[in-house]
């Protein structure tokens, strides 16, 4: 299998090329207090996750619910107004230092189409830090389920279909083994792992999940994969 055989690359936005991780600790501890500033990684990933399961709807409006969920688990402040504050700096997550630029030399190559569980306030916010790389996009508000539910791999499939391009012409590119890894590939999808906490212990802000799937291609940066990808139509 070869990178230049495929047209079109599908990517989980959130964790593959926003820095979530980043923007909810930088939130947490800056609307936290100095209790917040004691708190590890671990300490604040976990009641998030656990937050982000009570509240999983909309990322643009539930946010707000899941800090209150977390800060009141972590005994931090929970006024309103710190609850709305977190809402907006997740529309603001930062891009991962290589998205960018890696980006625009894929597009070169590929049609890019964005799979994300962000709705599409959240989205157009990511697209716009990330300088609008999309070709089209797939999110749970076009789906009606999220990640990792097989119908919304299914609905992407028929979509890209409608616009001509074969199953085998795709390679799903993302960061959760949750999410996304373990069931693309049980589908049928040829999957890149970006292992984006490559080094780091646990999983951080993304659920554990029931095994690590063996990708088709392996790396721990969007660059690593671009300069793959140079490479391959090169030669």
């Amino acid at each position: 299998m070869s990178l230049d055989n495929f047209k079109v690359l599908t990517f989980d936005v959130v964790g593959t090329l926003i820095d979530f991780e980043t923007g909810i600790l930088d939130a947490v501890r800056r609307l936290g207090g100095p209790a917040a500033a004691k708190l590890s990684d671990d300490q604040i990933f976990e009641p998030y996750k656990r937050g982000r399961d009570r509240f999983p709807g909309r990322s643009s409006k539930e946010m707000a619910n899941v800090y209150l969920s977390l800060a009141k688990e972590l005994d931090l402040p929970t006024e309103q107004n710190q609850a709305q504050d977190f809402q907006l700096a997740v529309l603001n997550w930062p891009a991962f230092a290589d998205s960018v630029a890696a980006l625009k030399r894929l597009r070169k190559h590929y049609r890019l189409v964005a799979m994300t569980n962000a709705d599409r306030v959240a989205l157009s916010c990511y697209a716009h830090t990330l300088a609008d790389p999309f070709d089209d996009t797939v999110t749970c508000d076009d789906t009606g389920v999220a990640k990792p539910d097989p119908q919304f791999f299914a609905y992407n499939r028929g979509r890209q279909s409608a616009h001509g391009y074969k199953f085998d012409e795709i390679l799903h590119v993302a960061q959760s083994q949750h999410h996304d890894i373990g069931v693309a590939r049980d589908l049928g999808y040829s999957v890149c792992w970006i292992e984006r906490r490559q080094g780091q212990a646990g999983f951080g802000g993304s659920p554990v999940p029931p095994q690590v799937t063996r990708p088709d291609f392996h790396f721990s940066t969007l660059k690593g994969l671009a300069d793959a990808v140079d490479a391959a139509f090169g030669a």
